[in-house]
Protein backbone atom coordinates (compact mmCIF):
# COMPACT_ATOMS: atom_id res chain seq x y z
CA UNK A 1 0.00 0.00 0.00
CA UNK A 2 1.43 3.38 -0.95
CA UNK A 3 1.67 6.23 1.57
CA UNK A 4 -0.98 8.16 -0.38
CA UNK A 5 -3.38 5.20 -0.32
CA UNK A 6 -2.76 4.71 3.40
CA UNK A 7 -3.53 8.36 4.15
CA UNK A 8 -6.74 8.14 2.13
CA UNK A 9 -7.83 4.98 3.95
CA UNK A 10 -7.12 6.52 7.34
CA UNK A 11 -9.08 9.67 6.45
CA UNK A 12 -12.06 7.64 5.27
CA UNK A 13 -12.11 5.70 8.53
CA UNK A 14 -12.08 8.72 10.81
CA UNK A 15 -15.33 9.77 12.45
CA UNK A 16 -16.59 13.29 11.82
CA UNK A 17 -15.18 15.80 14.26
CA UNK A 18 -17.78 16.67 16.92
CA UNK A 19 -19.24 20.15 16.77
CA UNK A 20 -18.05 22.64 19.34
CA UNK A 21 -19.88 22.26 22.66
CA UNK A 22 -22.79 24.74 22.76
CA UNK A 23 -22.91 27.58 25.26
CA UNK A 24 -25.60 27.50 27.94
CA UNK A 25 -28.96 29.06 27.13
CA UNK A 26 -28.36 31.66 29.83
CA UNK A 27 -25.12 32.75 28.17
CA UNK A 28 -26.68 32.80 24.72
CA UNK A 29 -29.58 35.00 25.92
CA UNK A 30 -27.38 37.64 27.57
CA UNK A 31 -27.47 40.01 24.59
CA UNK A 32 -31.24 39.59 24.15
CA UNK A 33 -31.87 40.52 27.79
CA UNK A 34 -29.39 43.41 27.77
CA UNK A 35 -31.32 45.11 24.95
CA UNK A 36 -34.73 45.00 26.64
CA UNK A 37 -36.47 46.56 29.62
CA UNK A 38 -38.91 43.89 30.76
CA UNK A 39 -40.77 46.36 32.96
CA UNK A 40 -41.91 48.07 29.74
CA UNK A 41 -42.13 45.35 27.12
CA UNK A 42 -44.34 42.26 27.25
CA UNK A 43 -41.66 40.17 25.55
CA UNK A 44 -40.57 37.16 27.64
CA UNK A 45 -37.26 37.33 29.48
CA UNK A 46 -36.85 33.58 29.01
CA UNK A 47 -36.55 30.93 31.68
CA UNK A 48 -36.22 27.18 31.53
CA UNK A 49 -38.96 25.89 29.22
CA UNK A 50 -39.68 22.19 29.13
CA UNK A 51 -37.76 20.48 26.35
CA UNK A 52 -39.96 19.51 23.43
CA UNK A 53 -39.71 16.23 21.57
CA UNK A 54 -39.19 18.15 18.33
CA UNK A 55 -37.32 21.35 17.50
CA UNK A 56 -39.53 24.42 17.30
CA UNK A 57 -39.76 26.79 14.35
CA UNK A 58 -41.52 30.14 14.03
CA UNK A 59 -41.67 33.13 11.69
CA UNK A 60 -42.88 36.46 13.08
CA UNK A 61 -43.89 39.38 10.89
CA UNK A 62 -42.42 42.45 12.56
CA UNK A 63 -43.30 46.08 11.78
CA UNK A 64 -40.41 47.83 13.54
CA UNK A 65 -38.44 50.68 11.93
CA UNK A 66 -38.75 48.59 8.77
CA UNK A 67 -41.20 45.77 8.04
CA UNK A 68 -39.46 42.40 8.00
CA UNK A 69 -39.91 38.75 8.94
CA UNK A 70 -38.04 37.09 11.83
CA UNK A 71 -37.09 33.45 11.20
CA UNK A 72 -36.39 31.51 14.40
CA UNK A 73 -35.09 27.93 14.66
CA UNK A 74 -34.58 26.17 17.99
CA UNK A 75 -31.08 24.88 18.71
CA UNK A 76 -29.42 24.13 22.05
CA UNK A 77 -32.07 25.75 24.23
CA UNK A 78 -32.58 29.01 22.33
CA UNK A 79 -34.11 30.25 19.09
CA UNK A 80 -31.41 31.05 16.54
CA UNK A 81 -32.81 34.10 14.77
CA UNK A 82 -32.52 35.89 11.44
CA UNK A 83 -34.24 39.06 10.17
CA UNK A 84 -35.42 38.48 6.60
CA UNK A 85 -36.35 41.88 5.07
CA UNK A 86 -38.50 40.54 2.21
CA UNK A 87 -39.68 37.39 3.95
CA UNK A 88 -39.38 33.79 2.72
CA UNK A 89 -39.93 32.78 -0.88
CA UNK A 90 -41.12 29.42 -2.20
CA UNK A 91 -39.33 30.04 -5.51
CA UNK A 92 -35.96 28.18 -5.47
CA UNK A 93 -34.49 30.75 -7.85
CA UNK A 94 -35.05 33.53 -5.28
CA UNK A 95 -32.38 34.06 -2.63
CA UNK A 96 -33.54 36.12 0.36
CA UNK A 97 -31.10 38.12 2.49
CA UNK A 98 -31.23 36.97 6.13
CA UNK A 99 -29.38 39.00 8.77
CA UNK A 100 -28.52 37.01 11.88
CA UNK A 101 -29.65 38.69 15.11
CA UNK A 102 -29.34 37.81 18.79
CA UNK A 103 -30.65 34.48 20.07
CA UNK A 104 -34.19 34.62 21.49
CA UNK A 105 -35.77 32.51 24.27
CA UNK A 106 -37.96 29.59 23.26
CA UNK A 107 -40.87 31.30 25.07
CA UNK A 108 -40.78 33.97 22.35
CA UNK A 109 -42.48 31.46 20.03
CA UNK A 110 -45.86 32.37 21.56
CA UNK A 111 -45.36 36.15 21.49
CA UNK A 112 -47.74 38.22 19.39
CA UNK A 113 -48.43 41.83 20.26
CA UNK A 114 -46.96 45.30 20.27
CA UNK A 115 -43.52 46.25 21.59
CA UNK A 116 -43.77 49.80 23.01
CA UNK A 117 -42.38 52.68 20.98
CA UNK A 118 -38.89 53.59 22.13
CA UNK A 119 -38.06 50.04 23.19
CA UNK A 120 -35.69 47.87 21.18
CA UNK A 121 -37.57 46.55 18.14
CA UNK A 122 -40.61 48.70 18.96
CA UNK A 123 -43.58 47.87 16.75
CA UNK A 124 -46.17 45.21 15.97
CA UNK A 125 -45.31 41.50 15.99
CA UNK A 126 -47.47 38.86 14.30
CA UNK A 127 -47.09 35.09 14.51
CA UNK A 128 -46.98 34.50 10.76
CA UNK A 129 -46.07 30.80 10.81
CA UNK A 130 -45.11 28.18 13.36
CA UNK A 131 -44.42 24.48 13.67
CA UNK A 132 -41.36 22.26 13.97
CA UNK A 133 -38.29 21.57 11.90
CA UNK A 134 -35.78 18.77 11.39
CA UNK A 135 -32.29 18.29 10.02
CA UNK A 136 -32.01 18.35 6.23
CA UNK A 137 -28.47 17.06 5.71
CA UNK A 138 -26.73 13.70 5.64
CA UNK A 139 -24.96 13.56 9.02
CA UNK A 140 -25.93 10.35 10.88
CA UNK A 141 -26.40 12.40 14.05
CA UNK A 142 -29.11 15.01 13.25
CA UNK A 143 -28.36 17.31 16.19
CA UNK A 144 -24.63 17.28 15.51
CA UNK A 145 -25.43 17.85 11.84
CA UNK A 146 -27.41 20.97 12.70
CA UNK A 147 -24.62 22.27 14.94
CA UNK A 148 -21.96 21.64 12.31
CA UNK A 149 -24.09 23.16 9.57
CA UNK A 150 -24.73 26.29 11.62
CA UNK A 151 -21.04 26.64 12.50
CA UNK A 152 -19.96 26.02 8.91
CA UNK A 153 -22.55 28.40 7.44
CA UNK A 154 -24.42 25.71 5.49
CA UNK A 155 -27.51 25.16 7.63
CA UNK A 156 -29.89 22.67 5.98
CA UNK A 157 -33.31 22.05 7.50
CA UNK A 158 -36.81 20.80 6.74
CA UNK A 159 -39.80 22.87 7.85
CA UNK A 160 -43.02 21.32 9.14
CA UNK A 161 -45.03 24.52 9.53
CA UNK A 162 -48.62 25.46 8.90
CA UNK A 163 -47.66 27.65 5.93
CA UNK A 164 -44.09 26.70 5.03
CA UNK A 165 -42.92 23.15 4.46
CA UNK A 166 -40.18 21.21 2.80
CA UNK A 167 -36.42 21.56 2.46
CA UNK A 168 -34.53 24.87 2.93
CA UNK A 169 -30.99 26.10 3.50
CA UNK A 170 -29.37 29.11 5.14
CA UNK A 171 -25.99 29.92 3.57
CA UNK A 172 -23.67 32.34 5.35
CA UNK A 173 -22.10 34.82 2.93
CA UNK A 174 -20.15 37.22 5.19
CA UNK A 175 -20.41 39.88 7.83
CA UNK A 176 -22.81 42.82 7.75
CA UNK A 177 -23.37 45.81 10.01
CA UNK A 178 -22.02 45.59 13.58
CA UNK A 179 -20.33 42.29 12.81
CA UNK A 180 -23.58 40.40 12.30
CA UNK A 181 -23.47 37.51 9.86
CA UNK A 182 -25.24 37.82 6.54
CA UNK A 183 -26.94 34.70 5.20
CA UNK A 184 -29.12 33.76 2.24
CA UNK A 185 -32.40 31.89 2.81
CA UNK A 186 -33.11 29.57 -0.12
CA UNK A 187 -35.95 27.12 -0.82
CA UNK A 188 -34.78 23.80 -2.24
CA UNK A 189 -36.49 22.28 -5.26
CA UNK A 190 -38.96 19.80 -3.85
CA UNK A 191 -42.69 19.10 -3.86
CA UNK A 192 -43.37 22.26 -1.84
CA UNK A 193 -41.50 24.66 -4.11
CA UNK A 194 -43.71 27.06 -6.07
CA UNK A 195 -41.92 29.15 -8.74
CA UNK A 196 -43.18 32.70 -9.38
CA UNK A 197 -45.20 32.74 -6.15
CA UNK A 198 -45.45 35.25 -3.27
CA UNK A 199 -46.31 33.39 -0.09
CA UNK A 200 -46.12 36.53 2.08
CA UNK A 201 -48.85 38.16 -0.03
CA UNK A 202 -50.96 35.00 0.14
CA UNK A 203 -50.98 35.04 3.96
CA UNK A 204 -51.62 38.41 5.59
CA UNK A 205 -53.04 37.31 8.97
CA UNK A 206 -51.77 35.65 12.13
CA UNK A 207 -51.47 31.88 11.97
CA UNK A 208 -52.81 31.63 15.55
CA UNK A 209 -55.37 34.44 15.97
CA UNK A 210 -56.27 35.25 12.34
CA UNK A 211 -55.66 38.97 13.01
CA UNK A 212 -54.11 41.45 10.61
CA UNK A 213 -51.20 43.66 11.62
CA UNK A 214 -53.65 46.55 11.96
CA UNK A 215 -55.89 44.57 14.33
CA UNK A 216 -52.92 43.57 16.48
CA UNK A 217 -51.62 47.14 16.69
CA UNK A 218 -55.09 48.52 17.35
CA UNK A 219 -55.21 47.55 21.01
CA UNK A 220 -56.32 43.93 20.79
CA UNK A 221 -52.87 42.48 21.39
CA UNK A 222 -52.39 39.29 23.33
CA UNK A 223 -51.38 39.71 26.97
CA UNK A 224 -48.21 37.79 27.77
CA UNK A 225 -48.28 35.33 30.69
CA UNK A 226 -44.92 33.96 31.75
CA UNK A 227 -46.43 30.61 32.74
CA UNK A 228 -47.98 30.03 29.32
CA UNK A 229 -46.85 26.71 27.87
CA UNK A 230 -44.62 26.84 24.80
CA UNK A 231 -47.29 25.36 22.53
CA UNK A 232 -50.31 27.26 23.83
CA UNK A 233 -52.23 29.68 21.68
CA UNK A 234 -54.51 32.52 22.67
CA UNK A 235 -58.06 32.50 21.31
CA UNK A 236 -59.04 35.04 18.72
CA UNK A 237 -60.38 38.24 20.30
CA UNK A 238 -64.15 38.69 20.45
CA UNK A 239 -65.67 41.29 18.14
CA UNK A 240 -67.89 43.99 19.53
CA UNK A 241 -71.56 44.10 18.62
CA UNK A 242 -72.12 45.31 15.08
CA UNK A 243 -68.49 44.93 14.09
CA UNK A 244 -68.29 43.14 10.75
CA UNK A 245 -66.25 39.98 10.39
CA UNK A 246 -63.10 40.33 8.33
CA UNK A 247 -63.52 39.59 4.66
CA UNK A 248 -62.31 36.22 3.45
CA UNK A 249 -60.64 35.58 0.14
CA UNK A 250 -62.93 34.05 -2.43
CA UNK A 251 -60.15 31.92 -3.88
CA UNK A 252 -57.32 30.02 -2.27
CA UNK A 253 -53.83 30.73 -3.53
CA UNK A 254 -51.96 28.18 -5.63
CA UNK A 255 -49.80 27.34 -2.63
CA UNK A 256 -52.83 26.88 -0.36
CA UNK A 257 -54.34 24.47 -2.86
CA UNK A 258 -51.05 22.59 -3.09
CA UNK A 259 -50.83 22.22 0.69
CA UNK A 260 -54.47 21.09 0.89
CA UNK A 261 -53.80 18.34 -1.63
CA UNK A 262 -50.78 17.11 0.33
CA UNK A 263 -52.55 16.89 3.69
CA UNK A 264 -53.20 13.24 4.68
Amino acid sequence: MTKKTARTANSAGKAAKPAKAPKSAETQLAEYRRKRDFTRTAEPAGGKPAAGKKLAYVIQKHAASHLHYDLRLELDGVMKSWAVPKGPSLDPSVKRLAMEVEDHPIEYNAFEGTIPKGEYGGGTVMLWDRGTYSYGGTDPDPLEGLRRGYAKGDFKFILHGKRLRGSWVLVRTGRGEKGRSQWLLIKHRDEYAVPDSDVTADHMTSVTTDRTMEEISGGKSRVWHSNRSRDSEAPAPERSAGQPAPAKRSQASAYQRLIARRKP
